[in-house]
């Protein structure tokens, strides 16, 4: 938004002149009237301030925005063509962005909140839409900024897809530490609780890490359900407890723990309860 006051016509209503036309015996007197606050001057030809008050006024507008460049605090939801065009910035967006690298990165479309932004040379609003109503070319302008403005919302997505690009693949150990591992990765994914220092405890008590290990002398074994893996887990419990995505094997290493973990978690709260035969 543009400083206020900073690029304001001068008023000329302080100084009032004029001719008042006195008729005597025929002839036209002309005579100046002028304000009670103005200055007392001779009066100009008629056609001197049509020609001179426009370059006066522009020359002090246009050196102070030289001398002194304007600048614009980002607010949420602004874009730099709307900032541009706020502005009257030469070049529009393209030339606000060569101006403000540094400041805003290289992806002209993240612009975030508070960061300053210096505005080369700025017109008075007023002065920028009676230009763009008097000139074509204004009007050609701010369409081609739209037009960029479109183009750059069109390829924004991309840069939103980039992070799901970088993404890296997470592999695991064919061991004890990487079973536990990819277990736990399941269950933070399906929100079932467990530490690794829980799982552990629990295998090598257990299974003494054996992921082929089974019970056949106890009360499930008599009964045909044998505990088996690594957490020593019967397949009717294995079964109620699966955890889609991993093997329907009860002696596959991930399948087990993750099974047994969901088991532990619905009758103890957490594999992290359980500190014996359970």
């Amino acid at each position: 938004m543009p400083a206020k006051g900073q690029h304001r016509r001068p008023k000329s209503t302080s100084l009032g002149r004029g001719l008042a036309a006195v008729t005597t015996g025929g002839a036209v007197l002309a005579l100046p009237v002028i304000g009670a606050t103005s200055a007392f001057a001779a009066p100009a030809p008629a056609v001197a301030p049509q020609a001179v008050a426009p370059a006066a006024a522009a020359t002090p507008a246009n050196s102070a925005a030289k001398a002194d460049p304007a600048k614009h605090s980002v607010v949420a939801g602004e874009t730099l063509s709307k900032i541009a065009r706020e502005h009257s910035v030469s070049g529009g967006w393209k030339k606000l962005y060569e101006g403000n690298r540094k400041v805003i990165g290289s992806n002209p479309d993240l612009i975030h909140p508070g960061i300053k932004l210096v505005i080369g040379a700025a017109s008075a609003a007023s002065s920028k839409d009676k230009a763009a109503k008097a000139s074509p070319s204004a009007a050609r302008g701010a369409a081609a900024d739209r037009a960029d403005r479109s183009e750059r919302l069109n390829t924004a997505p991309v840069a939103k897809a980039a992070p799901a690009a970088e993404k890296k693949a997470v592999t695991y150990t064919n061991d004890l530490d990487g079973w536990i591992r990819e277990s736990l990765a399941i269950m933070a994914e399906r929100g079932i609780p467990g530490t690794y220092e829980g799982i552990h405890r629990n295998i090598l008590r257990e299974s003494s890490g054996n992921p082929n290990a089974i019970n056949n002398w106890d009360s499930n074994a008599v009964k045909g359900t044998p505990s088996k893996g690594l957490l020593q887990v019967i397949d009717p419990t294995f079964q109620a407890y699966h955890v889609p995505g991993t093997s329907t094997d009860s002696y596959d290493p991930v399948a087990n723990i993750t099974a047994a973990c969901n088991y532990a978690a619905d009758r103890y709260g957490s594999i992290d309860n359980v500190f014996g035969a359970y």
